[in-house]
């Protein structure tokens, strides 16, 4: 229910703040009325809605974090542990150069950990009480040592502008597809879009999205290494590969990350063969191995 309620608000403020962005911009109609369409108008248009998204589920990412994940936020440690987890990701935020982060756990028997945030000296690391009990105390050091690092390179707004340029194009792209396919195969000689129109641009889109995802996904693989990079050079090689080599032992445990959060979890639902395009994380194999061979990309 929770997840449904935030997708249903994060696309309302998303039609809000397009709506009123067009509004001042002036944008008008992407369809001339004669058949043809308004390049500039649509790519306003376009931008406008693409770049809406990802930059209000970057600004609401800590709020959809905590929620969808049901991270408790670490405010005054109860525990020895606590205390430890917090000093810890201290030190390695100071190492880092950056603000110290909120520090959370939630409830999940995965190992696993997250980071996201619009700023990297206001974000959200947490970690998942299914690792805190299995992994030691190193390896926890070193995951969230790879957490940090997402966080010190940049990593959620990097990753907002690529959205960001995909949307846009592939909103861009499927709507002029589905002009053409209107007017050339459906015949429509209206002075408006027809039912060709609509029925085409969505069909553009789900193929358009999907090759873009491609993109976006790669993307979000290179990350993982910068990441492991990060906290090799945080805590030492040899502490990230412990911990990526008790991840990969783990594998056949259900990772139970919401979706959404999938590509900021230091374990992702990895496959192989085309599916893997598709995968937020390299196959822990090869993130071993670069840390191996001294390739920190």
């Amino acid at each position: 229910m929770m997840r449904i309620v935030l997708f249903l608000a994060t696309n309302l403020a998303i039609l809000m703040v397009a709506s009123v962005t067009l509004s001042l911009l002036g944008v008008g109609s992407v369809h001339d009325g004669q058949g043809g369409m308004n390049l500039t108008s649509l790519l306003i248009f376009c931008a406008v809605f693409g770049f809406a998204g990802s930059f209000i589920s970057l600004f609401l990412s800590k709020w959809m974090a905590k929620r969808g994940t049901g991270t408790r936020v670490i405010t005054q440690p109860q525990t020895r542990q606590e205390q430890w987890l917090v000093d810890t990701v201290a030190e390695l935020a100071r190492d880092a150069n950056i603000g110290m982060p909120e520090v959370g756990i939630f409830p999940s028997r995965a190992s696993n950990a997250f980071a996201t945030g619009w700023n990297k000296n206001a974000s959200l690391v947490a970690v998942s009480e299914g690792m805190l009990q299995r992994f030691s105390p190193n390896e926890i050091r070193a995951v969230m040592a790879h957490e940090i690092g997402h966080v010190a390179n940049g990593d959620m707004v990097t990753l907002t502008l690529i959205q960001g340029v995909v949307n846009t194009f592939v909103m861009f792209f499927a709507r002029i597809i589905g002009n053409f396919v209107d007017r050339a195969v459906f015949r429509n000689e209206g002075s408006g879009p027809g039912i060709g129109y609509f029925i085409s641009t969505i069909v553009a889109e789900l193929v358009l999205g999907i090759l873009a995802s491609i993109i976006v996904m790669w993307f979000s693989r290179q990350r993982e290494f910068r990441a492991d990079a990060a906290a090799a050079q945080l805590t030492g090689s040899g502490n990230m590969i412990a911990a990526l080599e008790r991840l990969r032992a783990e594998q056949g445990i259900p990772v139970e990350m919401p979706g959404e959060m999938t590509a900021f979890g230091i374990n992702g639902n990895l496959k192989n063969g085309l599916a893997g395009l598709l995968m937020t994380h390299p196959p822990l194999e090869q993130r071993i191995a670069a840390l191996r061979a001294g390739n920190y990309r």
